[in-house]
């Protein structure tokens, strides 16, 4: 499997990055995409896809939570740090409007340029978005098609919701959200309409921790070796089994970021 949003640069993982590791590739994850949430943030994310380079690529973007440090260096910062290898996807980027860590215009400003740097560079857009679905649209829809793939990560939304990202040729990444019976039933009713081609499948680590998970770790940190357990989830409501599901989602995701399977 792959887990495409594994925030490896948390601080809670420094203390044990190898075991951590490890724990994935005993669970069946054997490719983990680290975001960037800032320029120092991506910088970190590249660092540690270089430190573990059979394991880990990197992302690197501005999510809105940090937008309100986006400057006049940001853009040329984020495009030096795109040309390493191990690069292979611009983000996290977009829009957040249910924190507003950052003044809306912005979170707005910093998303814009962010979907420019990828259809510059011509790597793949990997986007947030939370409570500003309108204003998502309406900023990315002119400029999607100079930019080639592009996902929306940690889906949470009903079925209408995913009929406008699919009309725009979006990719779709669930996460553990779908396990929480309290706030879970439009997103457990719309991924079955998620066409395979389109799904993919992340932890978010070391947020979102599936709130079914027994028994739950220690700190309640979430981390890749529970994408199985999501993964489970999902083919439960798609009428798959976790071991399809997992295949179809690993080759998905591979062409989404044009990267090769880990040598055994």
């Amino acid at each position: 499997m792959i887990d495409i949003c594994f925030n490896f640069t948390h601080p809670s993982f420094r203390a044990d990055e190898r075991e951590v590791l490890a724990r994935a590739a005993a669970g069946g994850v054997n490719t983990m995409i680290v975001p960037g949430a800032s320029v120092a943030d991506s910088t970190e994310a590249l660092a540690l896809a270089e430190r573990y380079p059979q394991v880990l690529h990197a992302a690197v973007g501005v999510h809105p939570h940090h937008a309100g440090e986006w400057d006049g260096q940001s853009y040329a910062a984020l495009k030096r740090l795109a040309g390493a290898p191990k690069v292979v996807a611009i983000g996290e980027t977009g829009l957040d409007y249910c924190r507003d860590f950052a003044p809306r215009a912005r979170q707005r400003e910093a998303f814009t340029r962010q979907i420019l740097l990828a259809a510059e560079t011509g790597l793949p857009l990997f986007m947030h978005q939370r409570d500003a679905h309108d204003d998502f649209v309406s900023l990315l829809a002119p400029l999607r098609e100079r930019v080639g793939n592009a996902v929306v990560h940690c889906f949470t939304g009903d079925r209408a919701q995913l009929s406008e990202y699919l009309a725009l040729d979006l990719h779709i990444g669930v996460t553990g959200w779908i396990c929480d019976e309290r706030r879970a039933g439009a997103l457990r009713e719309a991924v079955a309409a998620i066409p395979d081609e389109r799904l993919m499948i992340e932890t978010d680590a070391p947020y979102l921790l599936p709130r079914d998970l027994r028994p739950p770790p220690r700190g309640r940190r979430n981390e890749p070796a529970y994408l199985a357990h999501v993964a489970r989830e999902i083919a439960t409501r798609r009428n798959t089994t976790p071991a399809a599901l997992g295949e179809m989602t690993a080759a998905t995701a591979r062409r989404f970021y044009n990267v090769a399977a880990p040598e055994r």
